[in-house]
């Protein structure tokens, strides 16, 4: 059944009802530059709203009342509608939307004119013989590119590629070519390298899809790629900002900022599934291990806890909410040791239960589980250990009853922390399994991937109960759309693979694109043997830039993944560490950049560069740390050099080379040892690190040192707060933005707002200026005196120094007390003995 032409259209209360031979199109103007398209082919049905995906609206939902915590209502643009014989035309302030009559379709253009998305003229949507939808959209097959989707394997760019979501529990999945993964979020950005005009589409659609983005042929229709989905409608968000992070702001401004994370979760967090697999005293070893990494100078701040701590004692078979009292014979206990060394403790819980589980009586009295198709009886499908059944999320029976167990069981013994595992309910095959959906009743074909998201609602909440004023830190392994809002996600059960350290950087970046900024992949690889020492080091130097920095392991050798398992690469391993957390003020700045607007902290090329056209096609795998540091990690056995891409419009330092200059625009090869992690600071830059912490919780950050770069002004935004509450929510914070203003006098200013008092006391500041030393600097106007020699500058209070191996003048000061000053460097032009010309 294809969508043809167009019949008649009524303007409603929030936009227009267009009604069309084969199905009616609800056309929403949410903002000048958001517009929803939605196509339902089941004319006279309602098309109801009942979305746990959407935090902004412009209509009644009605999940309203479960997400009154979450959702903001807005008011819909009231848009003329121009009709002539061959369209209906609908002007924004920004954008222009003609719906063509016969063949019906929609082109998308910007306010001056240009052409920026169009479907497939003569078969833009259409229902086949057994219910699937799908929209065809025109392609430029050679010079389009595809990036987003979320989670997936491979290069960043999707072109030419066929993606299926329908999450798996995809353990020891190919990373250049496994799909589908675990999370599904059906959103992508696509950019023509020619015009460089990025557009974005979210469909807001749950069921199972497959995007084929080019590789189709038909030699009956021009290139065409398409979004295809297995029921519901087609609800089509077109996101058309006029560049990549307005894109960005607007589909979290629909789908939920990333939340902001705790300092503590930013840490070194261990992990193996054999920790917890001992036949006894589980506890004891896991200090020792605690131990080893205090002793070998592994700094780490979280431990996760596999599920082995839930295990039958008779049986070894998985009980979420059930302990062990032989691996663990006083789990308080163990909690309070660890807390008290620092060690956030992070449980694994996994939605699937067993028929003995010991709460058994409890959840069938409660009718907490997914039912049969008839919803006569609980569904039971695979599961670890045998057949099980499986939580309802959709309802409050099952989330309340989860709740108070995650509670009773886990949180009140001495957690913050809740990390949903296996939650991609991959065991329920039978789509027509039925789930309550808030008391409507509805199919698993709809709402499978729904549940984890609504695991971490549910998360939430207990958090909220257990711990009020406290930031929740929740994990998941799957997710929809949305699910940034909740939860800190991971790359799921990769394979140890040389490729997989590879493809995870890609990986990473697609999933920063799909508005999930805190994400991590296994570092060392969790299925397969134990990685060799050289992969292991290089997955660690990569590892260290990732928001969730976790090495864990299920290896099938008998062994477990050990950052000192190989004792020749310890001073390399130490050293990766110990940037990361020198790293830390950096990266918390990221991450709050990410709640505020939807700005990843890892971005691909484009991202910083979207004038550059070399960077949306570029391969060599590097990325961008924030907007001031690109990476260029070491993914290659045995590699003596790195290929770099430098993006063209600006001058690029190398970072461990004394800040040698190169220009943009052009590859490079840079030699690389055991020791290497290449990175270059971009030509303008400002890069915040700190030496004061070890140990989050421990230490205190009372100096910061900036790396400045002032090649053309620039800016950056240093954020900071107590790191775990949501105090920060009522102003209590430190926001202070760095302005740098470039020039033969550098002004760096220092603005901060907020009421959080900082505890930083000292600061040093290292500016690049690679022709000339200073001829002066100054702290708020009063100048620091100068050293010769650095011995002299490193035993002062405060004063400047130029250091020539890398040419940067060295300025160190006590903070001042006001919220604003402003540090002035001078290398204006100075004559030493009085024989310079006028």
């Amino acid at each position: 059944m294809l969508l043809r032409s167009f019949e008649s259209f009524e303007k409603t209360e929030n936009g227009y009802l267009i009604h069309g031979d084969a199905a009616d199109v609800k056309l929403i103007f949410m903002t000048d530059d958001i517009i929803r398209i939605r196509v339902h082919f089941d004319k006279g049905t309602p098309m109801e709203e009942e979305s746990y995906t959407l935090v902004t609206t412009a209509w009644e939902d009605r999940m309203d009342a479960l997400l009154k915590d979450e959702r903001t209502r807005i008011t819909a643009l009231d848009v003329p509608c121009a009709e002539d014989d061959k369209a209906l035309t609908f002007e924004t302030a920004h954008l222009t939307l003609k719906l063509f009559k016969k063949p019906f379709h929609f082109e998308l253009f910007d306010k001056s004119g240009k052409l920026i998305y169009q479907d497939l003229r003569e078969r833009a949507f259409e229902k086949d013989q057994i219910g699937r939808l799908s929209h065809f959209s025109k392609v430029d097959r050679e010079y389009d590119h595809f990036y987003g989707f979320g989670e997936k394997t491979g290069h960043l760019d999707k072109k030419g590629r066929r993606l299926r979501m329908s999450p798996k529990d995809a353990i020891g999945h190919d990373p250049e070519t496994g799909d589908p993964m675990y999370k599904h979020i059906p959103f992508y950005i696509r950019v023509n390298e020619h015009d460089l005009r990025p557009v974005g589409l979210f469909y807001h659609n749950s069921y199972d899809c497959v995007f084929d983005l080019g590789e189709e042929l038909s030699g009956y229709w021009e290139r065409y790629c398409y979004y295809q989905t297995d029921g519901g409608d087609i609800d089509l968000f077109l996101l058309a900002g006029e560049t990549l992070p307005e894109i960005l702001n607007e589909y979290t401004l629909l789908t939920g900022r990333s939340a902001l994370p705790t300092k503590q979760s930013l840490g070194y967090c261990a992990s193996t599934m054999y920790y917890a697999e001992l036949e006894k005293n589980c506890d004891e070893e896991i200090y020792k291990v605690i131990d080893k990494h205090e002793k070998e100078g592994i700094l780490i701040d979280n431990f996760w806890l596999a599920s082995g701590y839930s295990s039958g004692e008779k049986d070894n078979l998985r009980y979420v909410f059930n302990w062990n009292h032989k691996r663990f014979p006083d789990p308080e206990k163990f909690f309070e040791n660890m807390n008290a060394r620092g060690i956030n403790v992070i449980p694994n819980l996994k939605p699937g239960i067993l028929k003995h589980h010991p709460y058994i009586d409890l959840f069938e009295k409660n009718d907490v589980f997914i039912k049969t198709p008839d919803g006569k009886a609980p569904y039971y499908g695979r599961w670890w250990g045998g057949e099980g059944r499986f939580f309802d999320f959709t309802g409050p029976n099952g989330r309340n009853t989860w709740k108070q167990l995650l509670e009773e069981n886990i949180l009140k013994k001495g957690t913050k922390t809740v990390w949903n595992d296996n939650c991609e309910m991959d065991g329920v095959e039978d789509r027509d399994a039925q789930c309550d959906f808030e008391g409507k009743k509805g199919t698993m074909a709809e709402l499978k991937i729904l549940h984890s998201n609504l695991m971490a609602y549910t998360a939430k909440q207990a958090l909220a109960d257990v711990y009020p004023g406290e930031r929740p830190y929740i994990i998941n392994r799957a997710g929809y759309a949305g699910i940034q809002r909740y939860a800190q996600v991971w790359g799921g059960d990769n394979l140890t693979d040389w490729r997989t350290v590879k493809f995870n950087i890609a990986t990473i970046l697609g999933m920063g694109l799909s508005g999930c900024s805190n994400m991590g992949c296994d570092i060392g690889g969790f299925a397969g043997p134990a990685p060799e020492a050289e992969l292991l080091l290089r997955w660690l130097q990569n590892g260290i830039f990732q928001p969730r920095f976790c090495l864990n392991s299920a290896n099938n050798d008998n062994t477990v993944t050990q950052p000192w398992m190989y004792e020749e690469n310890l001073p390399y391993i130490r050293a990766a560490y110990q940037l990361r957390y020198r790293l830390m003020p950096t990266l918390y700045s990221l991450m709050y950049e990410s709640n505020q607007n939807g700005m990843p902290a890892w971005r691909p090329l484009f991202l910083e560069f979207p004038d550059d056209p070399k960077c949306y096609t570029d391969k060599n795998l590097t990325f961008m740390f924030g907007k001031s540091i690109l990476v260029a990690n070491v993914v290659e056995k045995g590699a003596t050099t790195r290929t770099v891409y430098l993006p063209a419009g600006c001058t690029w330092y190398d970072m461990n080379d004394n800040l040698r200059a190169y220009e943009g625009g052009q590859t490079i090869e840079v030699p690389v040892t055991l020791a290497s992690i290449p990175m270059f600071l971009r030509g303008s830059a400002v890069v915040v690190t700190t030496e004061d912490v070890k140990h989050i919780l421990k230490d205190t950050m009372r100096q910061i040192d900036l790396l400045v770069a002032a090649e053309t002004d620039t800016s950056f935004v240093l954020y900071d707060d107590d790191g775990h509450t949501e105090d920060y929510k009522n102003g209590v914070y430190a926001k202070t933005t760095i302005t740098v203003k470039a020039g033969d006098r550098t002004d760096i200013r220092f603005a901060t707002e907020g009421s959080y008092e900082s505890p930083v006391e000292r600061m040093t500041l290292k500016l690049v200026s690679k022709k000339k030393g200073a001829l002066w600097a100054s702290v708020d106007g009063q100048q620091l005196p100068q050293y010769i020699v650095r011995d002299g500058w490193e035993a002062a209070e405060s004063g400047w120094y130029y250091n020539l191996p890398d040419r940067t003048i060295w300025v160190k000061f006590a903070k001042p007390a006001k919220k604003d000053f402003t540090v002035t460097v001078s290398t204006e032009k100075f004559d030493l003995i009085g024989m310079a010309e006028d």
